[in-house]
């Protein structure tokens, strides 16, 4: 795929299809993605990363709502993702949170950069807290 457009809708694609191979494809071997859930490096840390979020949510979906067409370099998209919480979710502080069942929903954007038909750069950004905040959690007062 040339038309770098292609290449991010079809991250879309592959993504509500679980796909794991077919995501891993669309990245340059030496890609990095970037997102809240932390930075991962190649092909390996980001399949691991695609990986956990399918295990969390058996159902995760995301529905791009958004693209800034008329920008290139990077590719926005705003989105929504959905799904259930059923499987172990890596916290912050390292501990795992096992399924709640319970539904989320939240926003959060993307920039991509695509270089000779593969994504090289991915950053997503979403409110951490607002997921959290679904998952049943609550922050903490210190002291």
């Amino acid at each position: 795929m040339s038309d770098p457009w292609a290449v991010k809708r079809q991250l879309t694609v592959a993504l509500n299809e679980h796909d794991l191979e077919g995501v891993l494809e669309i990245f340059s071997p030496d890609a990095v993605l970037v997102s809240p859930f932390g930075v991962a490096e190649g092909l390996e840390q980001i399949g691991w990363m695609y990986e956990q979020i399918f295990k969390s949510f058996p159902d995760f979906h995301l529905f791009a709502w958004y693209e800034a067409v008329t920008c290139e370099a990077p590719l926005i998209v705003e989105w929504t993702a959905t799904g259930t919480h059923l499987g172990p979710i890596l916290l912050p502080n390292g501990c795992e949170l096992q399924g709640t069942g319970r539904p989320v929903t939240f926003r959060g954007t993307c920039a991509s950069f695509v270089e000779d038909g593969k994504i090289k750069s991915h950053r997503e950004y979403f409110d951490q807290l607002e997921l959290y905040a679904q998952l049943g959690l609550c922050l903490a007062v210190p002291g």
